[in-house]
């Protein structure tokens, strides 16, 4: 039994090791990860387990493409083959390295693990590219620009806006080659320049600068302002209607219209147009509007009326003051104002004489057609008598003046005579209220009392004739005391008048008379 499963132990050792012999390990790739175009690098392949007296070929491949050998090396046991490699673009991406036994079909080949190179081009022959379209553009629209090279690999790209690098933000997106405006401004406007560049190991750099390309971007033409002022040609009147936009791009086409009706038309090279219509003074003209025009972009202005009221008086001035820490006033605010017109102009005197738009202690601002203000500050300069003219401003002719008015620091610091007669006036009337409410009063209590005297007299002379008519021995001396008793108490608790009280007296001593001869009978 022993010898027998000493023979099988042996054989199966005798056949691991055979196995062992004819299977090929996997080999290893190594080498260089970046290479330069058309310089030599090598790549190594070790393979670290080998059958016995075999021959081993190595072959260097591209990965997934077999059919095309890169390089090739036959290796005894222990050996690396090193593979010399002259540089192309074709060797860029991964490597692979394949051992195979060269005579014996058996043995299953082998594939190491993948070494990627890099192989880097120089990078030349920058060029921008407007894939948009023109160079020319109205704002809003999207501006594509591309930045092709002729030769380069591993390539980076920086863009510059009029010598100055081009941030990227939502509003300037970059993507590779490309930088993307999805709607670009006047500001967008300018020489657009890429710069494409690679480096080398990180020693080495390539950098290839573009020509610079111009973009122009225009602006569309905004909303037009309508307005006019007037001329007066002779004995003649024009309104000069003005139709200006705050921006776009020459040229723009202005239209007029009154109503319906389109009265004007004109090409202008400036974002502005002026129009000139026949007026009447105090006549309503109409309802004007402007179109502008730039390409297929239409806009339109308000509507206005078309009217021109000459100056009319009377012409106003009043003041508001500002009073200082003593409760001086130190300051006022003369604001001058006519009764109507739309297109007046303003003028200021002190003592007759005219005053410029700034002086030394006064500041003129205008504010027509509504009022013009005279800021001043009071002392002893700013004393005098002021007033101020409007005019129309198309017609100096027309001045209508204010009333004079003489201001200094008394004047302007001392009560108003209205505040005072105001005051005095309260004053006076709620002395004559109340002694009104007093004198009410008075003969409202007299009254009262009056009323209430001759009611208590009627009451006692109807008790006397009561007590005259019955036989006053039915009652007991106690209620008869009773009664007099209460007859007293009503006539001392009743108020009369001063005449009727000699009366009262004396018929209240007759009815205690009475009773004394009543008790005494009894």
């Amino acid at each position: 039994m022993f010898p027998f499963v000493f023979v099988i132990v042996l054989g199966l050792c005798s056949c691991s090791q055979e196995n062992s012999q004819s299977v090929l390990g996997r080999p290893q790739l190594f080498g260089p990860s970046e290479a330069l175009l058309e310089t030599v690098v090598n790549l190594n392949c070790k393979l670290l387990t080998y059958p016995k007296n075999e021959s081993i070929l190595l072959q260097l491949f591209k990965e997934g493409d077999r059919k095309r050998v890169l390089a090739e090396y036959t290796s005894m046991a222990g050996q690396i083959a090193t593979f010399p490699l002259y540089i192309r673009p074709r060797h860029d991406g991964n490597l692979e390295c394949v051992a195979r036994a060269q005579n014996n079909s058996k043995i299953e080949p082998t594939v190491s693990i993948t070494h990627y190179l890099k192989v880097i081009v120089p990078v030349q022959g920058a060029k921008v590219v407007v894939r948009s379209g023109q160079q020319e553009m109205f704002e809003g629209r999207e501006l594509d620009l591309r930045c092709d090279v002729t030769t380069g690999s591993y390539v980076s790209y920086t863009w510059f806006l009029n010598n100055q690098r081009v941030s990227l933000s939502p509003h300037h997106r970059a993507a590779d080659d490309q930088l993307l405006i999805p709607s670009v401004t006047s500001k967008d406007s300018g020489f657009y320049m890429c710069v494409a560049s690679n480096t080398f190991n990180h020693t080495e750099s390539f950098h290839s600068n573009s020509s610079e390309v111009l973009i122009t971007v225009k602006d569309l033409v905004s909303k037009p302002d309508i307005s006019f002022s007037v001329l007066k040609d002779d004995s003649l009147y024009f309104a000069v209607v003005t139709c200006q936009s705050t921006k776009g791009h020459p040229p723009v086409i202005f239209k007029l219209f009154n109503g319906t009706a389109q009265i004007h038309n004109m090409t202008s090279n400036e974002t502005k147009a002026t129009f000139k219509v026949p007026l009447v003074l105090g006549q309503h003209s109409g309802w004007f509007q402007c179109q502008a025009r730039q390409g297929e972009r239409t806009v339109y202005s308000e509507w206005i009326p078309l009217e021109v009221e000459p100056v009319g008086g009377p012409v106003k001035i009043h003041y508001e003051s500002d009073v200082g820490e003593d409760f001086a006033v130190v300051g006022l605010r003369l604001y001058c104002k006519a009764a109507k017109g739309t297109h007046l102009q303003y003028q200021w005197f002190l003592n007759k004489t005219l005053l410029s738009g700034r002086g030394s202690f006064y500041h003129v601002v205008h504010q027509p057609p509504e009022q013009s203000i005279l800021l001043m500050s009071v002392g002893r300069s700013s004393a005098g008598t002021y007033h101020c003219e409007v005019s129309d401003s198309f017609d100096n002719s027309t001045a209508v003046r204010s009333r004079r008015h003489y201001l200094d620091r008394e004047v302007v610091n001392s009560l108003p005579l209205l505040v005072v007669v105001v005051v005095f006036g309260c004053f006076t009337f709620l002395i004559l209220l109340v002694c009104v409410c007093c004198w009410i009063g008075v003969l409202f209590r007299r009254r009262e009392f009056g009323e209430k005297s001759l009611w208590i007299l009627e009451m006692n002379r109807t008790n006397a004739a009561f007590e005259g008519d019955l036989d006053v021995t039915e009652y007991d001396e106690d209620v008869d005391l009773a009664r007099a008793a209460e007859g007293g108490e009503f006539d001392q608790t009743s108020e009369a008048s001063v005449d009727e009280w000699p009366q009262i007296v004396k018929r209240g001593k007759t009815i205690e008379d009475e009773a004394f001869e009543d008790s005494q009978r009894v």
